[in-house]
């Protein structure tokens, strides 16, 4: 076997605070956080001089993670347009299957998540859309139909 499971997706994000705001309303928990800093830190992620937040944040059944992350050195970089559409290249979005979809579109909504297209039904299985939140990231939300 050459992987056991996927451990977590990192997001890069300037105002840390929102962001685990932003998570929270969708339904995560905070697990923790910690300052990272240090050679071991430069030489996993091949930077010079990282000083960095991060927050690990799990989803409630404890199988999913997202890792935020505010460089503060050396600064961040926008590495693509702001609000990529979700044909660009690269990691462009992460899907929750969520249990009342309307209910989190309203929550995520008081933390400036936009609507992106529509939501829709996708035959008698499921109601998906996707959302923009922190730093541009397509949030896609899924409701499993009974």
């Amino acid at each position: 076997m050459t992987i056991q499971r996927m451990d977590h997706v990192g997001v890069v994000v300037d105002d840390l605070e929102a962001a685990i705001a932003f998570f929270v309303a969708l339904g995560m928990e905070l697990e923790g956080e910690a300052l990272l800093e240090g050679r071991w830190v430069d030489r996993v992620v091949g930077l010079d001089g990282v000083r960095a937040d991060i927050a690990m944040m799990r989803t409630p059944d404890g199988h999913g993670r997202l890792e935020l992350t505010k460089f503060h050195t050396p600064a961040a970089v926008g590495a693509e347009p702001e609000n990529a559409p979700a044909n660009a290249l690269g990691l462009r979005r992460i899907m929750f299957a969520v249990e009342d979809i309307e209910d989190v579109l309203a929550r995520l909504r008081t933390h400036g998540a936009e609507l992106i297209g529509g939501l829709e039904q996708y035959g008698d299985s499921y109601r998906l859309c996707s959302v923009r939140g922190p730093e541009g990231v397509i949030v896609a939300l899924a409701e499993q139909l009974d």
